[in-house]
């Protein structure tokens, strides 16, 4: 069986984490398969995530730099089985959806799995304006950079470990995570991106980190930024090169 690294994003979510970790334990025990959970906290500690990831067996690591695109690249770096998964450290991707997500990769064969809200049965339980947004960014930017996928916006991802830790990444934001997936699919044309369906939920404790104006700024640059990049390194790859 392929081995797993788990990977959660953290950024003050010692609570949400409390309930999280276990159940990922418990999820990864129906699996069956080698694995290490990892915790990618802030720069400079903000709260007793650490002690929450001592008790409950989870390795904690302080992400190098700021930012999500940093902490996203920590936990590529701190990634040593087979597998790589990432989800967020607030309790909105479910740990219940780890197995069928596991199953998914290495039964169909695929590079990448995604925790899918707009697949048939997946479900958004954000607020309503922010699920308009999510469904226009994720329809401009499939288009734009060619990725047959429902949902690309999300991180709750099952990746090949090896196939992630030769992407050189070069965004700082949220639009790390097309980015990614643009890279991939130009070093391997036929990547095949599986989907799972998922219920997204609220975060369990606490208050989002994410700001919705700057937020959508940030994707208008960075639709025209990776629009350039596609470009740039579709001819890139076309002479042998790699992303």
């Amino acid at each position: 069986m392929k081995s797993v690294t788990v990977s959660l994003l953290a950024y003050k979510e010692a609570e949400n984490l409390a309930v999280l970790l276990p159940e990922i334990h418990e999820q990864m025990g129906k699996i069956g398969a080698d694995y290490e959970i990892v915790v990618i906290d802030t720069k400079e500690p903000l709260d007793n995530t650490e002690e929450v990831c001592r008790k409950l067996n989870a390795r904690y690591v302080n992400q190098r730099g700021t930012g999500f695109a940093d902490a996203f690249k920590t936990a590529i770096a701190e990634s040593h089985r087979d597998l790589t998964m990432l989800l967020d450290g607030d309790g909105s991707h479910r740990p219940e959806y780890i197995p069928a997500i596991y199953q998914k990769y290495t039964g169909e064969n695929c590079d990448i799995v995604i925790g899918s809200r707009y697949v048939p049965g997946g479900k958004n339980h954000d607020l309503k304006s922010h699920i308009v947004m999510s469904k226009i960014l994720n329809t401009v930017f499939r288009i734009a950079l060619g990725i047959q996928a429902h949902d690309i916006s999300t991180d709750f991802r099952l990746y090949n470990t090896q196939q992630l830790k030769r992407v050189e990444l070069e965004n700082k934001n949220y639009d790390v995570l097309q980015e990614v997936l643009l890279k991939l699919r130009l070093n391997k044309p036929d990547l095949k991106i599986g989907e799972v369906p998922i219920t997204f939920e609220l975060r369990r404790y606490g208050e989002s980190k994410r700001r919705t104006i700057p937020f959508i700024i940030g994707y208008i640059k960075s639709l025209f930024r990776l629009t350039w990049m596609r470009i740039r390194y579709e001819g890139k790859s076309r002479k042998g090169g790699q992303a």
